[in-house]
């Protein structure tokens, strides 16, 4: 049992990242299309950009950014939804990216390989001299690289399209500061925002994408040394923990142990830049 004071910590931190205690997945589905159409009617833009990994989040994310620019359409405003499939050469699950795409449907696909840019990148700062501790920091160091390579050309696609990039973030990631900042972390927009994990498989399934998908087991695929290594393995807790505390519910101490350590590690990763104040 927590004690009185993680408690409070718990319903801190829920509300912090806006978590709501009543969920009904055909509501949020409606709710998050119109938030989406809203914002592009209200800025004037043209389209939603997002990078389509094979996962459930992009999956989502995807799904709700072409209803919304339908709805859009239907408001009478010039709109579409550019899908970006963004692989680091040979992707090895291609093969969810195009059932996420099947299900999708959206109105534009554009496909940009990052690899060479990213490797560039590394050989650059290896000839700059950068010393890495080992070779698994230089990969780890190289996968952020990666992330941050997918979210230029998201933003240059959408400066093409007068688009809005969109991101995937959402309340389970944000708890564990799972994201590179700057990278997959940056966005005009993200409408998984205040959804844990099960909540965001739950809208995946009321929009129709089957249960393979909906149900694949979460990965960043961003160290080449550890492919498609789990996101829990990373976490060093599960997805069902962190659903269960985003939830109020009650948790192993070890869990929220590590939890309460990971949120506030990763405290960085969700502020604003810092300035000096009077």
């Amino acid at each position: 049992m927590l004690t009185p004071e993680q408690r409070a910590k718990q319903r801190d931190i829920i509300e912090e990242l806006g978590v709501d205690a009543d969920f009904d997945a055909e509501s949020e589905v409606e709710r998050r299309v119109k938030f989406l159409a809203d914002y592009l009617v209200e800025t004037g833009s043209s389209a939603l950009v997002l990078g389509i990994s094979g996962g459930v989040d992009s999956l989502v994310g995807g799904c709700l950014s072409q209803r919304a620019a339908a709805l859009a359409r239907n408001r009478g405003r010039e709109a579409s939804f550019i899908a970006m499939r963004l692989p680091y050469g040979e992707q090895r699950d291609e093969h969810d990216a195009q059932a996420s795409l099947d299900v999708i449907q959206p109105d534009t696909l554009l496909t940009v390989n990052i690899k060479p840019a990213s490797d560039a990148m590394l050989a650059a700062l290896l000839q700059g001299e950068v010393q890495f501790r080992d070779d698994r920091q230089q990969d780890f160091l190289l996968g952020n690289i990666k992330a941050r390579q997918r979210m230029i050309a998201q933003y240059a696609a959408a400066g093409a399209y007068r688009g809005l990039v969109v991101g995937t973030d959402h309340a389970a990631e944000a708890l564990m500061g799972f994201f590179t900042k700057f990278g997959d972390g940056a966005a005009d927009i993200t409408p998984l925002a205040g959804l844990n994990k099960r909540r965001v498989r739950a809208l995946a399934a009321a929009m129709g994408a089957p249960e393979a998908l909906v149900m694949k087991i979460p990965t960043a695929d961003l160290e080449s040394l550890s492919p498609l290594k789990p996101d829990e393995e990373a976490f060093g807790v599960s997805y069902g923990e962190i659903d269960d505390f985003l939830e109020g519910k009650d948790i192993s101490q070890e869990a929220f142990d590590v939890i309460a350590r990971t949120h506030r590690n990763s405290a960085h990763k969700r502020a604003l830049p810092l300035f000096p104040k009077d």
